[in-house]
């Protein structure tokens, strides 16, 4: 009997891995040579398994011919490090006051032992990747940031210095363009030098965002521990405009954590990121299932909103 040739029908499982194959192959051609821009953090940082699955989507994304570049956070891992080595931390609003000493520990934290895990587990998954930080090369520029505290019993406004903590003002892509052509995958850490010579740490959204728009990312991904926007039925909202993100956060369909993530996926879009996509990273192979599939995944804000999916 010929090779291929049985008497038994094929394997359920083998076939819808077939048709997963079929389906993706239009995404596949669409993406190739395109960049992603992937802000890896929260709960998928933190669990193993879900470590594995993340660096093993960022190597097929570069086997495949498309070009991810990662930047990632480490908040609750700075407070575990200023825990251990007894330097109490002073937050206001829910922000971190940073320190000099403080500064020096997120750097050593962000830059060093995050990074070069991340750079681990992608080259564990067979790929290569550089671990940076938005010092290297001068890839971003940074500006120290202020905060304004309003105090509703006295009706005032009062500034708040948090320090050491910045927000990007320029980037230079060029470092990120070297990497990526080399056949590499660049991991960014958020911490930035400013024009002053201080080192400022930088929101690991706010910092991916910005690389994003100065790459023209046709993705923007920003991996949260939600499914994504839900509506006011807690239902998933899949598809999202600028104008429709303003009228959501208005009549408080979105409030909290969730508004500086869709502010820094408006102003990514609006600088000219095709779009930007909120995805759960609990869920094992997210970004794959939004990038691949016909239904998507999680929560995308475009200029087009629906649009955007039907041509994808």
């Amino acid at each position: 009997m010929a090779r291929g040739m049985t008497d038994h029908a094929p394997d359920p499982t083998l076939l819808a891995k077939a048709e997963t194959l079929t389906e993706a192959l239009p995404y596949l051609q669409r993406y190739a040579g395109k960049t992603f821009v992937v802000k890896y953090g929260g709960h998928a940082m933190g669990d193993p398994e879900l470590q594995r699955d993340f660096a093993e989507d960022v190597v097929l994304l570069k086997a495949v011919g498309i070009n991810p570049v990662v930047v990632h956070g480490g908040g609750p891992q700075i407070g575990s490090m200023l825990k251990r080595l007894g330097v109490e931390s002073r937050f206001v609003n829910g922000l971190r006051v940073t320190d000099a000493e403080t500064a020096q520990i997120a750097e050593m934290v962000l830059a060093g032992s995050i990074n070069k895990d991340i750079v681990g587990w992608i080259g564990q998954a067979g790929g290569r990747a550089v671990g940076i930080s938005g010092k290297d090369a001068g890839l971003v520029q940074a500006e120290k940031v202020g905060r304004i505290d309003p105090d509703r019993l006295q009706g005032i406004e009062r500034h708040v210095d948090l320090g050491f903590v910045g927000e990007p003002v320029a980037v230079d892509r060029r470092l990120i363009d070297q990497i990526s052509g080399a056949g590499m995958i660049p991991v960014i850490a958020p911490v930035a030098s400013g024009a002053d010579g201080h080192t400022y740490n930088i929101n690991a959204d706010t910092m991916a965002g910005a690389i994003a728009a100065a790459l023209g990312a046709a993705r923007f991904f920003l991996l949260t521990d939600v499914a994504g926007v839900l509506d006011k039925t807690g239902d998933l909202m899949t598809d999202l405009t600028p104008a429709m993100v303003r009228g959501l956060r208005e009549d408080g369909t979105i409030t909290g954590g969730m508004i500086p993530k869709l502010e820094t996926c408006v102003a990514a879009v609006q600088a000219g990121v095709d779009a930007a996509v909120i995805l759960d990273g609990r869920v094992p192979h997210a970004m794959l299932l939004e990038i691949f599939t016909r239904q998507g995944a999680g929560t995308l804000v475009s200029a087009k909103g629906a649009g955007a999916r039907a041509e994808r």
